[in-house]
């Protein structure tokens, strides 16, 4: 790589027909040109073997080819800039080019850091895709896996340019085995979060698209991401819920996800009156699931008179159903309802609602014997109030009379009054 610039150095030296800066302009300008040319033409070859390869069955080529695309002409433009910089610095006293070889090697580590992320992103990407695998792995799984490789690759690369930068890395280390138990205690809650991620990916207890839910915490809705710090949960009211690592070691995490089946569970009361076609009824409903093909005759189905209610005969019924769809369940579990009230209907019953009996007890009957002055009953409610109105208005004006006479009234029979005198006279 340093005898190019040696060599167009020498040209430049003899060619004397321009001054010195304008050989080293030109010289530089057809490095540039030269180096965009190169790049152009390497792009447009890699993209016809991409082409090519892309009828093969085997899809690493695809990716290896596509991950060193962009590299390679990255790689191509820093050694073209290499080799102009190197030019000028020979006619120049600035301090800028002093840093060639310097760049040179970062650029090189940075190029290998691009490619190799490239390859890794490339593989993600198959070993997921349904598509192109006849049995994609779980993509929370290889996540993780990119993920952890991308931090080595990471990690290795920032020690090699700590190396080219003149840093010790056996120091750097040494400090970072007597830091970390400081480090450690400052961001115990980071590294729990951390390690807490690092479980998830390991035990997998729920994936990115599964449905989770916590009963000890609120937590319910769709897996969006799994950071190493952060678990992104998109709540079924369409609001993004960030919960920490750490908490999913310390709570308990239901995945209805990974459910074989959903279960109907009802309890259907008919009246009291039917219960001559309760047997019937029962064996019915019973026929009927046990026939019905969206529901999974292998699991428990129960169908059975319950329970004597306050106002029902109770019938529990017991199954499940072969989707898991949200959706479809409940158009499920409509058709069962629906066919289970046709069948109650069919032997002249019907479903029960909450009622109550009310028993009255017998009039008291008022006899006519107690009537004041023979009054009769008036066939007209009204005048029959009336008319009580009068008897007891008549009755309170004789009780007054009889008052102010000194004599007291006494019933001795229907219709007959007895008046005792002040000598006690009848």
């Amino acid at each position: 790589m340093e005898e190019t610039p040696e060599l167009v150095v020498g040209l430049m030296n003899n060619w004397e027909l321009l001054s010195q800066s304008w050989r080293v302009a030109i010289v530089v300008f057809g490095l540039v040109f030269a180096t965009a040319s190169v790049a152009f033409l390497v792009s447009r070859i890699i993209l016809l073997l991409e082409r090519r390869f892309q009828r093969t069955q085997n899809l690493w080529d695809d990716a290896v080819l596509h991950a060193l695309r962009r590299p390679m002409i990255g790689f191509i433009w820093l050694q073209g800039v290499y080799w102009a910089a190197e030019v000028a610095h020979k006619y120049s006293d600035a301090e800028i080019f002093s840093a060639n070889d310097m760049l040179l090697e970062l650029g090189f580590v940075f190029i290998i850091v691009w490619t190799l992320f490239g390859v890794i992103k490339q593989a993600e990407e198959i070993l997921t895709s349904p598509v192109k695998m006849k049995r994609p792995m779980d993509y929370t799984t290889v996540n993780a896996i990119s993920k952890l490789l991308r931090a080595v690759v990471a990690i290795t690369a920032l020690l090699t340019v700590m190396q080219s930068l003149g840093y010790s890395i056996s120091g750097v280390l040494a400090f970072g085995g007597v830091g970390g138990i400081a480090v450690g205690f400052a961001a115990k809650d980071l590294l729990a979060n951390f390690f807490g991620g690092f479980i998830i990916h390991l035990d997998r207890p729920f994936k990115v698209g599964d449905w989770v839910r916590s009963p000890d915490r609120e937590i319910e809705g769709i897996v969006e991401a799994i950071g190493w710090r952060l678990t992104t949960i998109r709540t079924f009211d369409k609001r993004p819920l960030y919960v920490p690592n750490a908490a999913f070691t310390q709570i308990a995490v239901e995945n209805p996800s990974r459910m074989q089946n959903r279960r109907i569970y009802e309890t259907i009361g008919i009246r009291y009156v039917d219960v001559k076609e309760m047997s019937n009824i029962v064996s019915d409903i019973r026929t009927m699931l046990e026939n019905h093909e969206e529901i999974d005759a292998n699991q428990t189905l129960i169908v059975n008179f319950l329970a004597f209610n306050s106002s029902s005969l109770d019938i529990m019924v017991y199954t499940f159903t072969k989707t898991t769809q949200w959706v479809k369940f409940h158009e499920v579990k409509q058709d069962v309802l629906l066919q289970i009230s046709d069948i109650i209907e069919s032997y002249g019953s019907e479903v029960a609602f909450p009622t109550r009996t009310l028993h009255v007890a017998e009039t008291v009957r008022i006899d006519r014997e107690e009537r004041r002055d023979g009054d009769e009953p008036d066939k007209d409610p009204g005048r029959e109030h009336d008319g009580g109105a009068r008897n007891r208005r008549r009755q309170q004006g004789n009780e007054g009379k009889a008052a102010d006479s000194g004599a007291v009234r006494e019933p001795s029979g229907a219709g007959q009054e007895t008046t005792l005198g002040d000598e006690g006279e009848s």
